[in-house]
C-alpha cells in the first residue's frame, strides 16, 4: 500500500523585507511545505539608501542560493573606515575591514538597499513562484484556532488560515503585538535623515570619497559612503550615501510618533550640523530639497522567546529583536533567521511544537548577547561619566570612538557562520555531522 503522504504545513510570513523574502526562499525548499507571504505595500520595495553585507550576510545568501544574484548588485568595498572628529575633523580612528584572508569578493560592502531586495525577490519569483507574494495585504488582526493553526484577518477584509505565522513585519510588528501584547517600543532619542545623491556632486570635497566615513559631534553624526564600486559603475552613474543622526535624551521628548521614510526638508537636516566641519556642511548642502527621508529610531526590551502560541507563531528579524539598526546587519540577521527556522521544521520533521523550540533555542541566546553588549556598552560610558565629570567633548569623542565595535571586535555577529552554527547544534544533540 502507498505510505501516506503528511498533511501540507502551510506557512503564512508576515512582511515582505529581507526576513521575509528570504524565509520563503528557504521553507519553499521544502517539502511538503506551501508558503505565503503577505506584504502591506502595493509593491515590494526598499525604504532608505544603503545597507551592509558582510561575511555574515554573504555565508547566508549563498546558502539560500542568492549569493551569485547579490554578488552583482556592485556594492562600494569597505576598503578603509574613518571615523573623524565631525568638528574638527582630526582623523580619529582607521580600520580595514577587508583582508583577513578572506576572498575580496567577500570583504563588506555598502550597498543600494533596492538591489539586495531585487536579487531576493528574483529568487522568490523565479525560484519559488510568482503566486507565493501577496502585496496590499496588511494585516490587523489574528487569533488562535481551536483545532490548530492561526486565522489571519487582513485590511481589505480578507482571510486566512495558517499552521504557523513567521512575523517577519519588522520593528513595528503586528504580530508580535498580538502574540506579546505586554511588550512595547519606544523612542530612542535618535533620529536619522538618509539620503542618496550622485557621488559626483561631492567628489571634488576633500575626504569625501571613496572612504567610508563617520564624522562625530557631540550629538549625532554624519555617516557617509558610496554604495557602488567605481571598477564596475560608470561615475555618472554612481551614488553616495549620506546618514545623518540627531542624538536627544528621549525623556525630554513627549508624544514622538513613529515615523519611517517621511520627508524631510534641507533646513530641518542642516541645522543639526552648522557646528560641523566645513565638509560635512558642505556635503550636506549639495542634497537637492526633497530628498531627505527622516527616520525616528524606536527599540524595545529583550523578548524571553521569539515563538508563541504552542508553536503556531515565531518572530524573525526586527520583530524578534526591536533595536533599531543598533549593529548594521539587520538584514544579515533576519535572513539567519530564516535559513535557521527551515532547519529546524526540517529537523522536527514537521512538528511545529519542536521546530520551535530548536529555533528558540539558537537564536534567542544569539539576540540575547546583543542587548548584553549593548547594555555594557551603556554601563561604561556611564561610568567614564562618572569618574570624569568635567570630560571635555574631543575626551568623551575619543573614548567613545575606541569603544566602536567594529568588524574585529564583533567577530561573533559580522563573521557569524550561520551553517556552522547549524551543525554544531546538532552535533551536540546526535553527536553525528549534518550532512
Amino acid at each position: 500500500m502507498p505510505t501516506a503522504q503528511p498533511p501540507l504545513l502551510r506557512i503564512a510570513i508576515i512582511g515582505g523585507g529581507p526576513g521575509g523574502l528570504g524565509s520563503a526562499i528557504a521553507l519553499s525548499a521544502l517539502p511538503n511545505v506551501s508558503v505565503t507571504l503577505y506584504e502591506q505595500a502595493s509593491e515590494l520595495r526598499e525604504i532608505g539608501a544603503g545597507i551592509r553585507i558582510g561575511l555574515n550576510c554573504w555565508t547566508v545568501l549563498g546558502l539560500l542560493g542568492v549569493g551569485d544574484g547579490v554578488e552583482g548588485v556592485a556594492g562600494h568595498v569597505k576598503d578603509r573606515v574613518l571615523h573623524r572628529n565631525g568638528l574638527s575633523g582630526e582623523l580619529l580612528k582607521e580600520s580595514r575591514p577587508g583582508g583577513g584572508g578572506l576572498e575580496r569578493r567577500f570583504w563588506p560592502r555598502r550597498v543600494r538597499r533596492t538591489r539586495l531586495q531585487g536579487a531576493l525577490v528574483g529568487r522568490v519569483r523565479e525560484g519559488v513562484g510568482e503566486g507565493v507574494i501577496r502585496l496590499g495585504r496588511r494585516l490587523v488582526r489574528m487569533e488562535k484556532v481551536v483545532d490548530g493553526g492561526v486565522r489571519l484577518w487582513f485590511e481589505d477584509g480578507g482571510e486566512e488560515v495558517a499552521d504557523l505565522v513567521v512575523g517577519g513585519d519588522g520593528i513595528r510588528s503586528v504580530v508580535r503585538e498580538h502574540v506579546f501584547p505586554d511588550h512595547s517600543i519606544k523612542f530612542t532619542g535618535t533620529t536619522i535623515f538618509r539620503t542618496l545623491i550622485p557621488a559626483s556632486s561631492v567628489s571634488h570635497i576633500p575626504g569625501m570619497t571613496p572612504d567610508t566615513t563617520w564624522w562625530h559631534g557631540p550629538t549625532g553624526h554624519m555617516y557617509s559612503s558610496l554604495v557602488d564600486d567605481p571598477a564596475e559603475v560608470e561615475p555618472a552613474e554612481q551614488m553616495f550615501e549620506i546618514a545623518a543622526r540627531n542624538v536627544c535624551d528621549p525623556a525630554t521628548v513627549t508624544g514622538k510618533r513613529f515615523s519611517w521614510g517621511v520627508p524631510a526638508t534641507k533646513e530641518r537636516v542642516e541645522g543639526f550640523f552648522t557646528d560641523f566641519d566645513p565638509r560635512v556642511r558642505e556635503t550636506l548642502a549639495t542634497v537637492p530639497e526633497g530628498n531627505w527621508r527622516e527616520f525616528s529610531a524606536f527599540a524595545g526590551p529583550r523578548l524571553e522567546k521569539l515563538v508563541a502560541w504552542e508553536g503556531r507563531v515565531v518572530l524573525i528579524g526586527d520583530a524578534s529583536h526591536p533595536l533599531s539598526g543598533a549593529f548594521g546587519s539587520g538584514a544579515a540577521f533576519a535572513l539567519e533567521d530564516g535559513w535557521i527556522l527551515a532547519r529546524a521544521i526540517e529537523y522536527a520533521r514537521g512538528d511545529l511544537g519542536v521546530a520551535l523550540d530548536i529555533f528558540d533555542e539558537i537564536r534567542s541566546p544569539y539576540y540575547s548577547r546583543m542587548y548584553q553588549h549593548l547594555d555594557q556598552i551603556k554601563a561604561n560610558t556611564q561610568a567614564a561619566k562618572e569618574a570624569n565629570p568635567n570630560q571635555s567633548f574631543e575626551e568623551s569623542l575619543q573614548a567613545r570612538v575606541n569603544a566602536f565595535g567594529g568588524e574585529d571586535q564583533l567577530s561573533w555577529i559580522y563573521g557569524n557562520d550561520i551553517a556552522g552554527v547549524w551543525k554544531k547544534w546538532v552535533e551536540g544533540k546526535t553527536g553525528n555531522g549534518v550532512k
